[in-house]
């Protein structure tokens, strides 16, 4: 027989869970991912976004790992020589522009409809890195024409030292971004800040390596351009680690690989804000 405690038990227990519903229907939360996989999956710190397109789509960030990985890994192998690869990765500029390029800025346009700003900026940044990459070496750009002597040779031109000195240039520019980007991941997973801080030293030793080739330094701008593709390829295998997290969970596998979860270490303003208030 129910008593009146336990009838105002159950219109407690009942508004109490329509509060609840209500309220992660109006937030964030209403994506249904806790915070640590959310950020694990779209390696982008969550933040509130008006609709559910989260739950229409399906997540983006996968197709631009894949995209660089395929791209990456062969480049990096190529500039290190093994086996024989080089020519600045000539073979690859398919791969470059619809793999690298191609399919990161695609995935870009994605995480741009869902409201992952950082994510974004990412594989904007980076897709574009690879389309430059690619298109360096065909020559109907002509990049190098303007250093040549008579002008319109372009990869005599791209063997000059002006060449050398200003594209190195590019690379330092990337790698500035680089630390920025590196600095906003702090709130994602430990092997995504790894990943992009090894991604620095490759950008520098790339820039250095142009720069010493620009003074005659072949030598040693030989030998920086194998330490960057040595750092490339170390990056690529975090990113491949990433890729199969990210495909695992998409699946729901029952194994989960560990990232290093950062997102409750490092708290970002709105909710040192929202702490600040409920202390008050």
């Amino acid at each position: 027989m129910d008593t009146p405690n336990s009838e105002n038990n159950k219109e407690l227990n009942h508004t109490s869970s329509h509060d609840d519903v209500v309220r992660r229907v109006a937030t964030a939360d209403s994506v249904w991912i806790p915070r640590d996989v959310f950020e694990k999956l779209y390696l982008n710190p969550e933040k509130p976004v008006a609709g559910d397109l989260r739950k229409k789509f399906a997540n983006p960030t996968p197709v631009a790992l894949i995209g660089f990985v395929i791209a990456a890994t062969p480049y990096s192998i190529s500039s290190m020589g093994w086996r024989g690869a080089g020519g600045l990765g000539g073979a690859l500029i398919p791969v470059m522009i619809f793999f690298g390029g191609g399919i990161q800025i695609l995935a870009a346009c994605a995480e741009w409809v869902l409201g992952n700003t950082f994510s974004m900026c990412l594989f904007f940044t980076y897709g574009t890195f690879w389309v430059v990459a690619g298109t360096q070496l065909i020559p109907w750009f002509n990049v190098g024409s303007q250093y040549s002597n008579p002008v319109g040779n372009t990869f005599q031109g791209m063997d000059e030292p002006a060449y050398f000195a200003t594209f190195g240039f590019y690379y330092m520019s990337l790698a500035v971004l680089t630390v920025i980007f590196t600095i906003c991941s702090l709130r994602t997973n430990i092997v995504f800040v790894s990943a992009l801080t090894t991604l620095i030293v490759a950008f520098c030793c790339g820039a250095g390596a142009f720069w010493n080739l620009a003074e005659g330094n072949v030598e040693i701008g030989g030998k920086l351009v194998v330490a960057s593709g040595a750092c490339t390829f170390a990056l690529t295998s975090m990113v491949w680690y990433l890729l199969a997290v990210q495909l695992l969970e998409s699946v729901d596998f029952p194994v989960t690989l560990p990232v290093g979860d950062l997102s409750k270490v490092i708290k970002g303003k709105s909710e040192r804000a929202q702490a600040k208030m409920r202390q008050e």
